[in-house]
């Protein structure tokens, strides 16, 4: 898969923008806050169909406008897809494939993969659960889109149940019968999710393994573990003895929604007592073991956006990086850097041959 052509309109500091990308690897340099990422951002929307940067697609219209638009042209099996998103202000955002409108942006989910990997990462160590489970679930969701149903249908239940418990600790009484249409629900979709989660951490970890070895150079004992209830009893069990718990919370206590991943190494505690060289490493890992991922269920790499990634690991870990990436990936790259001197000797070290942008405040043009 190749990105072919990237048009913006209106898309954050860019007011018009059409770039060509001949080239596998393409680097994007200048300095911060010129628009480096918001580019990187708007290749990432015509994949994910929202942005990593916002969660309101409206913050990302140009000040002083009330619309942006961002066309893209992926090559795929030498065919040609032109993709299509365009949100304006109080208006239903519009998606397209080839001109066609999807009628559910979930049904595009997985199309045109993308992994990002960027400073913003490291919630994944210093957040909560919510930011890995997150993660694990757009990840498992890019290459199984039965998981992606399963979830949406589990998440719905879920809201529902949490509304019905807030009325009954209001009112002091319910339905019950609508109470246990969803616990069943939860039940059914949850341990269908609890399951596939289960067998995508083993099918993973082998290749987490790899990547982290390869990044650290060192055998450093970095281990990732998916923990759950689920473990130890079953869904309708957990629901039953947490029912009065969830009543005085009004809202449920017990499900998929409360696992985990966890990040440690054999000391202990990532987040605790990981260095930031470690916890970088362990974070690029996560994502480099995603590309790989895909690469085994769609049998292409997908676009690999890198986006200033290079703070916080000393040079080693660096050049171990974009080896990696650069030789064994068979997918376009593309690279941010505020330091073009520094990426040009890394490419030329490499002996990699890339296209490189200098961007300044909105404008991008070939170096």
């Amino acid at each position: 898969m190749h990105l072919q052509e990237i048009k913006l309109i209106n898309f954050r500091n860019y007011e018009a923008l059409r770039l060509e990308f001949p080239s596998r690897f393409n680097v994007l340099v200048g300095l911060n806050g010129g628009g480096k990422t918001n580019l990187l951002d708007a290749i990432y929307y015509l994949s994910g169909t929202r942005s990593f940067q916002s969660n309101a697609d409206s913050q990302n219209i140009r000040y002083g406008t009330d619309f942006f638009s961002i066309r893209g042209k992926f090559v795929m099996k030498d065919a040609v897809h032109e993709i299509l998103c365009q949100v304006q202000a109080e208006r239903k955002k519009v998606f397209q494939e080839d001109g066609i409108d999807y009628d559910r942006l979930s049904d595009h989910i997985g199309k045109y993969p993308v992994v990002l990997i960027s400073p913003a990462d490291i919630d994944l160590v210093k957040e909560s659960s919510e930011a890995r489970r997150r993660f694990f679930d757009q990840m498992i969701s890019v290459v199984d889109h039965t998981y992606l149903e399963n979830l949406m249908v589990y998440q719905h239940a879920l809201k529902q149940r949490n509304a019905l418990l807030k009325l009954i600790a209001e009112r002091g009484f319910g339905d019950e019968t609508l109470l246990e249409s969803y616990n069943m629900q939860l039940a059914e979709r949850g341990n269908l999710i609890y399951i596939r989660r289960r067998a995508f951490t083993e099918e993973y970890l082998p290749y987490f393994n790899q990547c982290y070895r390869h990044l650290a150079g060192v055998e450093e004992n970095a281990r990732l573990t998916y923990r759950s209830y689920l473990h130890e009893t079953t869904f309708s069990e957990g629901l039953a003895g947490s029912y009065r718990k969830d009543l005085a919370l009004e809202r449920t206590t017990f499900g998929v929604h409360r696992d985990d991943f966890h990040f440690e190494f054999a000391h202990g505690d990532l987040k605790k007592l990981g260095s930031q060289g470690q916890q970088k490493s362990f974070l690029v890992a996560i994502k480099l073991a995603q590309v790989e991922i895909i690469r085994k269920y769609d049998g292409f790499s997908p676009i690999l956006l890198l986006d200033d990634i290079f703070d916080k690991l000393d040079d080693e870990r660096i050049e171990r990086l974009v080896s990696s990436v650069t030789r064994n990936n068979q997918g376009q790259l593309f690279i941010t850097d505020a330091r073009p001197e520094r990426t040009r000797a890394l490419l030329k070290a490499l002996a990699v041959e890339a296209q490189l942008f200098r961007v300044e405040q909105g404008k991008i043009n070939v170096w």
